[in-house]
């Protein structure tokens, strides 16, 4: 009995995402041939060529998908080419692309010609004792990296209030990151959001404006991938790294570390559906674009419903960070891997 209910489970599940890879590929090529019409410079999905940079992960373009590979996508590349050939060149440049957010908060960036990350910087000045001699004060500077789906707010709201003055001859200096592609952060379209994207923004954001040399590294989720890259790249700037809740994916022999990972963070199922939500925006790239599309796109309206609903004038943050981010990010954070 046992046997027949998994048999229909996996039957269903299989149809489910069967009916997923067709949509795909048809949000494909309408995101294909509307990018054309409304972007100068539309920036091209993963489900064409493989890209030359050994910077991107080959989870991006490992995910198979039957209708693809099947060659439904022609259709859509020839026509692609014939909205190509009709420009004339009168197509202005568009300054945020058309799927994405455009309110005064997730544009911000756009203003500022040196475009960094926004940064929440909280310092504790020095504490001198009554009793003992006054001695020179060191600086401890510490980088707070928040996971996928959050911002700075995860560190200010949950652990910088609860900071207390502290009792040495030191100074702290804390500082909460919205990395790249999320929060009020630079949202770039063109950005392929890979491992050095983020630690080349957090060094001319973080380190180099602030001028330090040296630093703790507190990470979470995502953030920790992030934090070993740092550490890596300024061994000796890093005094020390913490990571909460890092990725960790055991060996496997029989598959590529990539699709490992793949596999054990995002595998095709319908049950829990956080894990079913999961496996949707991560094996497909334009239904996750869509989802975003819907959500992200009209943040400022889901955020009105919701506090029509909770009858409050703040929402929690967790709630807020949940749609404030680049749908590039979505797929981009696979380069993490």
């Amino acid at each position: 009995m046992e046997k027949k209910v998994k048999a229909l489970l996996d039957t269903i599940t299989f149809l489910v995402f069967l009916f997923f890879d067709f949509v795909d590929v048809v949000l494909c090529v309408a995101y294909e041939l509307l990018d054309e019409l409304f972007e100068a410079k539309p920036f091209p999905c993963y489900c064409g060529k493989k890209l030359e940079t050994k910077e991107l992960s080959e989870t991006l373009f490992w995910r198979k998908n039957v209708f693809r590979e099947m060659g439904f996508l022609s259709f859509g590349r020839k026509a692609s080419e014939a909205v190509k050939k009709r420009d004339d060149g009168t197509r202005g440049e568009v300054v945020n692309r058309w799927s994405d957010c455009g309110c005064d908060s997730c544009v911000s960036w756009m203003k500022k010609s040196n475009q960094k990350l926004h940064v929440v910087v909280k310092e504790f000045p020095q504490v001198n004792s009554e009793d003992g001699p006054r001695e020179e004060a060191t600086t401890e500077n510490v980088i707070f990296l928040h996971g996928f789906l959050s911002s700075s707010s995860y560190w200010t709201r949950s652990v910088f209030k609860y900071l207390s003055e502290p009792l040495n001859h030191q100074i702290y200096r804390y500082f909460a990151v919205d990395l790249l592609g999320f929060g009020k952060s630079p949202k770039p379209n063109d950005c392929l959001y890979t491992l050095n994207d983020h630690v080349e923004m957090i060094h001319r954001s973080v380190i180099s404006a602030y001028e330090l040399s040296s630093f703790h590294l507190v990470a979470h989720s995502m953030g920790c991938n992030i934090a070993l890259a740092l550490a890596a790249k300024y061994p000796k700037f890093v005094k020390s790294v913490t990571l909460v809740a890092p990725p960790y994916f055991s060996d496997s022999n029989d598959e590529t570390s990539s699709s490992m990972a793949l596999n054990t963070v995002a595998r095709k199922t319908l049950w829990p559906p956080l894990a079913f939500g999961k496996s949707v925006m991560t094996w497909y790239e334009h239904l996750g674009r869509f989802f975003c599309f819907l959500i992200c796109k009209n943040h400022t309206t889901w955020e009105r419903i919701f506090k029509l609903f909770t009858q409050t004038r703040e929402l929690n943050f967790m709630v807020v960070d949940l749609t404030r981010h680049t749908p590039s990010i979505q797929h981009g954070i696979a380069c993490t891997m």
